[in-house]
């Protein structure tokens, strides 16, 4: 009995000192295999992190950057490729914003169809055309403003047009002393073009009987240019839209307009004629100055701007008044373009890049964005209405539509997508407008 009782505890005892070890080898063997798994995993992955990450900017009053990544690229640096299929067309002849002179198509210019069929390549980098749809849900409660000349109407119609094929609940106004504007209602995004051809406001100017400084020195009519007052088209337009593009050139060297000796430009300043009276270069300078620092001290936080350079025209054989013509169907070479712009051949259509040179040295150090279309519009001396427009002469300073316009909007939106906005509040009302952020769609057209 005690014989059986001890062996039964001693039984017992190596049971228990048994037990333990299969759970715990078990666990031993578990982790060593887990380990060595982890081990060669992380020898043969991929970093989730590369080297060029997307950087995501947060929505702004209703800005987006589309999931664009910041890049550094030279869009003036490129050529220009024919696709031999044919590109859809984002918009049609059909369009009625489009300004009849400039309707190539309808006014049956022999290349109005193939102009869509080119594409702006950049050498470094690509130049997609943008998606109108994307854009309307990105840009949504924005207001977007084209200041300038003719030529930013021309980029204005072609941005409407793109919008108005995807989304047709358009409403019609005239916001903020715009000439032409439209909301796209659904998305409450305003587009709208204020014309001004100066950029300072001008009038005719005629001697004073009782003579003055012009007067002593011999002037009798003429043009007074306020180098700092902002014409009223678009003064109203720095508290209201969210998005400018501002342009300006075109106005300083037209002699039609401005004739040097019957009607010359006179430059005010402060409301006294500057003396002695200067050319249109340095007007232009001047007027450059003032209206920079004018636009920067009056837009809100947050707004961004951005002033186009120079749109190239193409007279050949003389200028528009002189048999000039733009005859060609097909972009020029690089040698071609330089012949016709280089500032050293001083040729009928060099202004565009003296324009340039002006521009640039009053956007430095300036919170301007410059949207550079001037060099990848130079090579399209096929793009022009020509003699389709209707007029009385040539017309090689404007452009078809559809055509190259279109570019410049890509470029506009591929740079759009790549700026971080900073944000202003949504809702502040102008106290000189009258009206809110929020409410401004509801104003009716004049």
């Amino acid at each position: 009995m005690a014989v059986n009782q001890s062996q039964s505890q001693s039984l017992q005892q190596n049971q228990a000192k048994k037990i333990p070890l299969f759970p715990f080898a078990s666990i031993i063997c578990f982790v060593s295999i887990f380990l060595l798994l982890s081990s060669i995993r992380n020898t043969t992955s991929i970093p989730s992190h590369s080297h060029h990450q997307s950087i995501q900017f947060p929505k702004t009053n209703g800005l987006s950057n589309l999931g664009a990544s910041l890049e550094s690229c030279d869009y003036s640096d490129g050529n220009w490729i024919r696709d031999p299929v044919g590109a859809s067309p984002r918009y049609d002849h059909t369009c009625k914003e489009i300004f009849k002179g400039w309707n190539c198509i309808s006014g049956n210019k022999s290349n109005g169809r193939d102009l869509i069929n080119w594409r702006w390549k950049p050498a470094h980098c690509e130049l997609p055309p943008f998606d109108p749809t994307a854009f309307l849900h990105a840009y949504r409660d924005t207001a977007i403003g084209f200041v300038g000349d003719s030529l930013n109407r021309n980029m204005f119609v072609s941005l409407f047009c793109s919008l108005k094929r995807v989304s047709n609940d358009v409403k019609k106004w005239r916001p903020a002393g715009a000439d032409r504007g439209f909301t796209f209602l659904r998305y409450n995004l305003t587009i709208a073009y204020h014309r001004t051809n100066l950029l300072a406001r001008y009038g005719r100017w005629s001697a004073n009987a009782n003579g003055g400084a012009l007067e002593s020195l011999g002037y009798k009519e003429g043009y007074r240019v306020d180098v700092d007052i902002p014409e009223g088209t678009w003064e109203n337009a720095l508290t209201f839209h969210d998005i400018l593009i501002f342009n300006t050139g075109h106005w300083w060297w037209a002699p039609s307009k401005f004739d040097p000796v019957k009607s010359p430009m006179l430059f005010f300043e402060r409301a006294q004629p500057v003396i002695p009276p200067v050319s249109p270069e340095a007007g232009l300078d001047m007027v450059l100055k003032h209206m920079v620092k004018y636009i920067e001290n009056r837009t809100r936080p947050g707004t961004i701007k951005f002033f186009r350079t120079q749109s190239p025209r193409h007279f050949e054989g003389g200028d528009w008044d002189q048999g000039g013509a733009c005859p060609r169907l097909k972009p020029l070479l690089p040698e071609q373009v330089e012949t016709l712009f280089s500032l050293n051949n001083n040729g009928t259509n060099v202004e565009a890049r003296l324009v340039n040179q002006h521009l640039f040295k009053a956007l430095e150090r300036s919170d301007f964005h410059i949207l550079d279309i001037t060099h990848l519009s130079e090579f399209r001396a096929d793009a022009h209405p020509s003699t389709a427009g209707g007029k009385k002469h040539v017309d090689c300073m404007h452009w078809c539509l559809p055509g190259i316009t279109d570019i410049w909007n890509d470029l506009l939106i591929k740079q759009l997508n790549n700026i971080k906005v900073a944000p202003w509040p949504k809702d502040t009302k102008d106290e000189n407008l009258g009206w809110s952020m929020a409410t401004r769609t509801t104003v009716e057209e004049d």
